[in-house]
Formats: C-alpha cells, structure tokens, sequence
C-alpha cells in the first residue's frame, strides 16, 4: 500500500462497479437479454408455434439459464469466499473470475440472428455472469476496509451510483453507434460502426464483446489502486474453508437478526434480480418493442438508478439502512403488480383503444423505479450486511450474503418460468416476483437495523 492513499483506495474500488455494470445493463436486461428472446421467439414461431405460445417459449428458455447460472453462483458463494479468508488473499480471485468475465461476454459475438445455436448464447452468457456474481462478492468483502461503519451506507451508494453511470454510458454508446434499428441504421440514423451488417445484426450482437472490452479496461484502476488489506489468512485448502464457513453457518443458530436478514434478503434480492432479467424480455415479448426502444427506457432506468442509488446513500447515511430498505421494496411491488397488469389491449381489466400508446408510458414509469429503487435497494442491503460482518473474516461473511442472494437465486426465473408455461402468458409469468417481495418484507421484521456485530466475540469463541 505504499504510496496509495485511501482515496486512491476508495476510488480504484468503486471502479469496479463502473467496470461490471454493463454486464448487467447491457447483457442482462436491456440489449442481449431481449434480442435473445426476440430470436428465440421467432425461432420458435418458425417452427408452427402461435405468437403467443412461441414468446412464452423463448420466456422459459431465458428463465432456465438464469435458474441453471443462479444455482451454480448459489451453491459456489460461500465456499469461494471461506476459501478467500482462509488464504487471505482476495485479489487472484477477482482477477481468474474477471477472465470467465471477459470470455463469457465476448462469446456472445457468435449468437445467430437465426436462433441456430441458442444454447451456445446461453453457455456464453452462463459463463460471464458467474464471473461477474463471484468476482462481486470479493468486491463487496472489501467495503468494511474503506471507511467507518457510518460511512460505508454512503460508500456503498456512491459505489452503485457510479457503476449506473457507467452502465448508462455504455448503453447510449450501444445505441448511438451500433444496434441496428428494423430500418437497419442506429438511433441517430447512422449505419452500425466498424462496417457492422444490419441484416446479420452484428451491431447488436457487439454488446458482448464491447462488454468485455469495457471491463478490462476500466478494471485497470482497480487493480492499480486496490490491495488486500483484509485480515490475515486463517488456514489453507479447502479442508480449512469448509471448516471455515460450517463454523460460519452454525453461529448463524445464535444470530436471529443475521439469519432473519439473509433469509429476507434471500427474497427480495431473487425477486429485484428476476425483474432485472426479465423487465427487457416483457417489453420485447409483451409490448413488442424492439430493441432500441428497450435501450431507450434502459437510458431512463439507468439515469433513475444513478440519481436514486446516491439519494439512498444519503438516507442511509441519515436513516440508516433497514428504512431505505422497506421503502425501496414497497415502491417494486407497486411497480411489479402494474407490470402484471397491463397489456397492449389492457390495464388492470380497463380496455384500451387500438393503438394505445398508454401502456408504453406506463412502462417507462416503471422502468423509472425499477431502475431507481432497485438501485438504492441493493446499495442499502450491502451497507446493511456491513452491520452484520465478521471483521476477522469479511469475505466468508459476504460468502453468506452472495448465498442469500444467489443461492436461491433459481427461485425467481424457475417460478417465472413455471407459471409463464402454465399459463401460457409472459405478462402473468412475471407476477411470482411479488411474493418474493412480500416474504422479504414480512423477514424484515426480526432485523435489527443496527446490525449484530457484537454477536461475533460470542460465535468466535
């Protein structure tokens, strides 16, 4: 750490959310996600399905690798984290997990327009979001080192605000230079950049590589800025991690409000997570837009995150977390039962004319607190789990928290799917999220908004 000072530290760290965000932006929910459901839904319609019955099929395809890489991030989490605490050594981590990273998006160049090799775009895809899940993990492990308790709520939100930032960047560069409209030019009426075909989509399907290039070198502060400075190493192999995190996980009897806190967070993270995935494949599938109209109210969402993300931090500075918390998620289910209940033809059982551009309105509304709140929700619940942290072993504790958010993270696109295949409906396959929701909420109640710190000079004994 010579010569790095704590800002230098600081800054280098909130890098990384700038880095990775277009992983989420641009991959999951507003460019690859519904161009992948448009291909498999006109792949599938080539193949004698009706509209309705296709655009549901490509729903539960995309939900089934999102449950597959869910269940894989789920059951990998804590382990990954107790053996980073055993060794002490966090850095080799997010550097072999940002390569799965940069391969997985980069893969994404060679999904076909035609739907002919689809499970290839979802292997790829598959890939690079485990990087991106596993290689957060050691990131947030880390925000307890860069500042006081008080402090880390606003870190934490500055953190997201800026990756938003980044992530908004990104997409208006996408959509200003590269995806394709149906006439074939971008949205400032420019052919796709670098010679890219508009009838093969090469402009759209450059969001994988752009992605990856984007990461490396944005992750150049980071990995000039940020050493490990957490606490010393606690054993080796894995023998000693799974010691480790079983001793872990048997505290977890003695602590109410951190297993209260896991399971809520369980819940409502799976469920903000199946919006994200799914909020782009329901404007493609439902309202039919394309995808420079997703990437429009991508622009919006991501403009809304960044604002609410900062204003959150700010309250949780003020509030603390658990109020931010309980308000964010609140405001997601007003928007998640309005999702559910409207259609072209429809708003909750009220007809529409022919035509209607209401429903698109709407929509853009909601992406405004979908992006809004569900950015100052996750910047509260990683503050939150600050209060909750082992000191001598914070990567092993953001084990536990990336299980709480990953390890049922196949709920969300399993039920989605599920009730999307029964019913036949890609609308009324979204509406699981909102139980999600409620359970998270009625969890909530056994948290203590000060944390439980104090619990770990009884568990470490």
């Amino acid at each position: 750490m010579a010569g790095i000072s704590q800002r230098k530290r600081i800054w280098g760290w909130l890098f990384f959310d700038w880095a990775s965000q277009p992983y989420h932006t641009l991959l999951v929910t507003f460019i690859f996600g519904p161009f992948f459901a448009s291909i498999a839904a006109e792949y599938f319609m080539n193949a004698g399905l009706s509209e309705q019955a296709a655009d549901a099929r490509a729903q539960s395809l995309w939900s089934l690798c999102l449950t597959v890489t869910g269940l894989v991030i789920g059951l990998g989490a804590p382990l990954m984290g107790a053996l980073a605490d055993t060794t002490g050594r966090r850095l080799p981590w997010i550097v072999g997990f940002s390569a799965l990273y940069v391969l997985g998006a980069a893969g994404l160049w060679w999904t076909q327009p035609d739907g002919s090799n689809m499970w290839w775009a979802l292997f790829s895809f598959g890939i690079g979001f485990i990087g991106a899940e596993y290689a957060l993990i050691f990131i947030n492990s880390q925000l307890p080192s860069l500042g006081s308790e008080d402090k880390v709520g606003a870190l934490s939100g500055s953190g997201f605000a800026f990756g938003y930032a980044g992530g908004l960047l990104a997409l208006i560069v996408m959509l200003l230079l590269f995806v394709e409209q149906p006439s074939g030019k971008t949205l400032i009426g420019l052919d796709p950049a670098l010679g890219f075909d508009p009838a093969s989509r090469e402009g759209t399907r450059f969001v994988g590589p752009f992605s990856a290039v984007w990461y490396a070198v944005f992750m150049i502060p980071y990995f000039l800025w940020v050493r490990d400075l957490g606490p010393k190493a606690q054993g080796k192999g894995v023998g000693d991690a799974m010691r480790l995190l079983a001793k872990s996980v048997k505290g977890l009897r003695q602590r109410l409000s951190l297993s209260a806190y896991l399971g809520s967070s369980m819940m409502y993270r799976d469920a903000l997570n199946g919006l994200y995935g799914f909020g782009g494949t329901y404007a493609a599938l439902v309202l039919n837009w394309n995808i420079v109209s997703i990437g429009v109210f991508g622009i919006v969402g991501a403009i809304s995150a960044a604002l609410f993300s900062w204003i959150g931090g700010q309250a949780d500075k003020v509030f603390g977390p658990k109020p931010v918390i309980i308000v964010a998620i609140w405001a997601l289910i007003a928007v998640c039962v309005t999702v559910v209940g409207m259609d072209r033809q429809q708003i909750f059982g009220m007809a529409l004319a022919e035509g209607s551009k209401l429903p698109d309105i709407v929509f853009f509304g909601c992406g405004v607190l979908i992006g809004g709140f569900g950015g100052t929700l996750q910047a509260a619940s990683r503050s939150l789990m600050v209060r909750h942290t082992d000191p001598k072993a914070p990567t092993e504790s953001f084990g536990l928290y990336g299980l709480s958010g990953r390890a049922t993270a196949f709920i969300a696109p399993a039920l989605i799917g599920t009730v999307t295949t029964l019913s036949g409906s890609a609308r009324i396959g979204v509406s699981p999220v909102i139980v999600l929701f409620l359970i998270g909420l009625v969890l909530l109640r056994w948290v203590k908004a000060e944390g439980d710190r104090e619990k770990w000079a009884v568990t470490s004994d």
